[in-house]
């Protein structure tokens, strides 16, 4: 066999050449190639023509292809931060320009900030983030409200200081922001009702608890009652109801979404958290079934590179089990860590749905 000839099949039996053919953006940052008979090194995903086998090397690093004497390529620039690296580089530092406005900044502005259509940029924003800037503006006001209500002298001064411009506005909003009015909020949930019921599954003890937006709560455990006096916890001065006959079937169907994943769980859903959480949380909800991904890749997903810490405890505050896939994210090396409601339910649960 020719030099050439032996240089395609070693490239070929390579894993890494099919990334090359596919154009795999997945594969980006994992590895470069570079084309001896172009001097240039790409990125797999580079929309450059398939070059020939015998004429490929594979680098693990941008750094190990130019002490090769290799020349990135003007292409697919793999000498910069790939283009979804830096997509939510720029959605990061628009999240941080909401969160830092006296006023919510409208389309326009964050569009002139980012330098692109308004049209483009919101399709950007949703991307990567899961929700639109408007929704990522309420769910931070949303946050600063309930930190305000917590220490404010009264209510009217927590809402001008969570950035309303007049009280008006913030209670034709404060039902889907709080879950119940402003003054029982500050009460811990004075005559707010939610009612619960607890049901049994192979994996335990199973609590849904929903106010009158949604589901507010699914705990699972292995005494039912924990789970109730977990639930006062949450919410101290709420009327806590135990559901009746229509209820517990909705207690049903959470138990059998974690019996059969394949049936699926579409249910309104009354979600309480930060700005920061809302993001990771929405993000948990777009893993499908059957599938994971890490801390690390989450923080990416949302515009936080550096935020893997936070996405943990963003996963560890969640109390929507299930409905919210928290068990859907591992460790980089695959491995499973901690989850709220014990690492062999989390594996359990993946096991499950990668049969499903």
């Amino acid at each position: 066999m020719s030099k050439h000839a032996e240089q395609a099949a070693r490239t070929i039996s390579d894993p890494r050449w099919k990334a090359v053919v596919s154009r795999d953006s997945g594969a980006d940052g994992q590895f470069f190639y570079s084309v001896r008979t172009t001097g240039v090194y790409c990125r797999p995903s580079c929309g450059s023509r398939t070059p020939r086998p015998e004429n490929v090397s594979f680098h693990l690093t941008a750094e190990d292809a130019e002490h090769a004497g290799f020349r990135p390529c003007k292409r697919c620039k793999p000498d910069q931060p790939p283009l979804a690296e830096q997509q939510a580089e720029l959605v990061a530092g628009l999240c941080r320009q909401i969160e830092q406005a006296e006023t919510e900044p409208g389309l326009d502005e964050l569009a002139r900030s980012a330098q692109m259509s308004t049209f483009h940029l919101h399709r950007l924003f949703k991307a990567v983030t899961g929700v639109t800037p408007k929704a990522y503006a309420t769910a931070h006001r949303a946050r600063k409200i309930r930190a305000e209500l917590g220490h404010s002298k009264n209510v009217t001064e927590a809402i001008y200081e969570a950035g309303y411009g007049s009280n008006g506005r913030f209670y034709e909003e404060s039902n889907q922001i709080l879950g119940m009015t402003p003054g029982n909020f500050r009460a811990g949930g004075a005559n707010t009702v939610i009612r619960f019921a607890v049901g049994e599954c192979s994996l335990g003890a199973i609590l849904v608890a929903a106010s009158e937006l949604g589901v507010c709560a699914i705990l699972m455990g292995d005494d039912p009652d924990a789970l109730a006096r977990d639930l006062q916890d949450r919410f101290p001065k709420a009327d806590l109801i135990g559901g009746d006959t229509g209820f517990e079937q909705l207690v049903a169907r959470v138990v059998g979404f974690v019996e059969m994943p394949k049936l699926g769980l579409d249910l309104p859903l009354d979600v309480r958290g930060t700005a920061f959480q809302q993001r990771v949380w929405q993000a948990l909800r777009a893993i499908p079934a059957g599938s994971t991904m890490s801390y690390s890749d989450v923080a990416r997903q949302i515009g936080a590179p550096k935020s893997a810490r936070a996405v943990a405890q963003a996963c560890a505050a969640n109390a929507l089990a299930v409905a919210i896939p928290c068990h859907r994210v591992v460790r980089s090396d695959g491995g499973l860590s901690g989850y709220r409601w014990g690492v062999e339910r989390k594996r359990a649960l993946l096991e499950r749905e990668g049969k499903s």
